[in-house]
């Protein structure tokens, strides 16, 4: 239920010349607000409004509406498109007018805006409809700012310098106070141009990067935008479906070496493959673990579907602090790779550990349950995905499963278990307080016939029987509720397991 004070905010908001009237009598504490209100009910000329006499520094979406998965639901967990661009619009707008203004006319506007903060925005990059702002389409817009308030600023320099110059000859037009615009920017090779364009301009509106993550670039685009980047603030790189391979690893990861803040460093589909040795392949892991060393503050790292069997060891070794987020699925390791992460320094400080796509139906189970039992003290999200885990495997596994006792997420999907095998499940991890999120396979005995092969055809419903399926959906909530545990959530819908990442845990 709304406050009164939210249900007047959404009444002034609601009809814009009255918004633009009342602003100037408006304190600076109700601002916030009707900021939310605005954004909720999804009105942007009341946001330009709003944005354009800011009375504080810093405009932070994350501290007005909160992260995604945790704001007000009336507020949505999506970004609206008209509203974000109304905000962005309106720093372009503030900026313009104090590149215009006399430099005495400066103090008597009201904004005073100095920090826009955009980072969490967004859950992911997944297109939500045309209605909705992506991580990509985002960055776009913020860059396409970035670089009109340059050719503005750029033009009236020229006008001033025309009308009069300073004693020296240069022109004496005032440079208006800087917006720093922190955002989290999503690249591939469409927006890679005007990214880069808007990195590299000296301009009052200065776009910062907290989360960077690029898709489907080359070696030298990849190089191209970490050098034009500010180090400073930047905490997760991400290069995805990049096809980098050893070669171009090692020639971006030294361009990270200044990103002192990095704590996060995701490197999935990139194309490596230790199994088909060439010439240069010993020298390229030595100097991808020599990088990967020279990152003092990294936390998490992902390395998934690069075939890494046997090399593990020697990818992690140079590491000298101990990892929390290590994501290896479908990375072909062997009893040994798990024999030295049990080992390791991570093992102790892993909260986040991805091993899908392996098969632990025969050597790699017992590797598995000794890892879990060295990780049990800190783990909090574990995902053995498509990993050919039978009832008997899982039977198995559950007393090294059930020592971990902060457990919050398990995903199991893609899993031949059965109905009695996910019943022997949730009976077994009632005991692990803290789990409050199971993704589990659509149950063997579920299918109309005998599913298909090969293994990941257990991803799909085409031969599932719904209703067999919708009862054993509905038995597992009546054991949940009977046992008080009706708080956590026992799904077969990968959608809620896709928005949970590292730094939220």
């Amino acid at each position: 239920m709304h406050s009164l004070l939210f249900l007047c905010a959404r009444r002034l908001v609601s009809h814009c010349p009255a918004t633009r009237r009342a602003l100037d009598l408006v304190p600076p504490q109700l601002f916030p607000v009707l900021f939310r209100a605005a954004f909720q009910d999804e009105r942007p000329l009341a946001l330009r409004d709003l944005v354009g006499t800011w009375p504080f520094p810093v405009l932070s979406f994350r501290g007005l509406l909160g992260p995604p998965r945790h704001r007000h639901p009336s507020l949505g967990e999506k970004a609206s498109k008209s509203c974000v661009q109304a905000v962005i619009l309106a720093v372009v707008a503030h900026l313009r007018r104090a590149l215009e203004e006399p430099a005495g006319d400066a103090s008597e506007s009201r904004c005073r805006l100095r920090v826009l903060d955009m980072t969490g925005l967004h859950d992911d990059d997944t297109d939500r409809g045309p209605e909705w702002m992506s991580l990509w389409s985002g960055t776009v817009a913020l860059a396409k700012a970035c670089l009109e308030v340059s050719k503005h600023q750029t033009e009236c320099l020229k006008r001033g310098s025309k009308r009069h110059k300073g004693p020296s000859g240069v022109s004496a037009a005032r440079r208006p106070f800087d917006v720093e615009v922190r955002a989290d920017l999503f690249v591939n090779a469409t927006s890679f141009g005007v990214l880069r364009d808007a990195l590299r301009t000296a301009g009052p509106f200065r776009l910062k990067c907290r989360d960077f993550h690029a898709e489907e670039l080359s070696v030298a685009g990849t190089v191209s935008l970490l050098e034009s980047l500010e180090p400073a603030g930047v905490r997760r790189v991400d290069l995805r479906f990049n096809n980098l391979g050893l070669p171009g690893l090692c020639a971006v990861l030294p361009h990270l070496a200044g990103f002192g803040d990095l704590l996060s460093l995701k490197l999935p589909y990139s194309n490596v493959n230790v199994r088909r040795s060439t010439a240069g392949t010993e020298a390229g892991l030595r100097c991808l673990a020599s990088h990967l060393g020279r990152l003092p503050r990294l936390k998490e790292l992902n390395l998934g579907s690069s075939r890494l069997s046997g090399k593990l060891r020697q990818l992690l070794g140079d590491l000298q602090t101990p990892l929390e987020s290590l994501e290896l699925a479908f990375c072909y390791l062997l009893p040994a790779d798990l024999a030295f992460l049990s080992q390791s320094l991570h093992a102790p400080a892993l909260k986040k550990l991805d091993l899908s796509g392996h098969d632990f139906s025969e050597n790699l189970l017992q590797p598995l349950q000794h890892l879990l039992e060295e990780t049990s003290a800190s783990l909090l999200h574990l995902d053995l995905m498509e990993c050919r885990l039978t009832d008997a495997c899982l039977e198995a596994l559950l007393p090294a499963l059930c020592r971990c006792s902060r457990l919050r997420c398990l995903g199991l999907f893609g899993n031949p278990l059965s109905t009695p095998g996910l019943k022997t499940l949730l009976r077994k991890t009632l005991l692990l307080p803290d789990l409050r999120l199971v993704v589990y396979p659509y149950p063997v005995d579920c299918y109309h016939l005998e599913p298909p092969r090969p293994p990941s055809a257990w991803l799909f419903q085409d031969a599932l029987d719904e209703e067999r399926f919708a009862a054993v959906a509905a038995e597992l909530g009546r054991m949940l509720a009977s046992s008080g545990r009706a708080d956590a959530v026992w799904t077969a819908s990968l959608c809620r397991h896709g928005a949970l990442d590292y730094f939220a845990l």
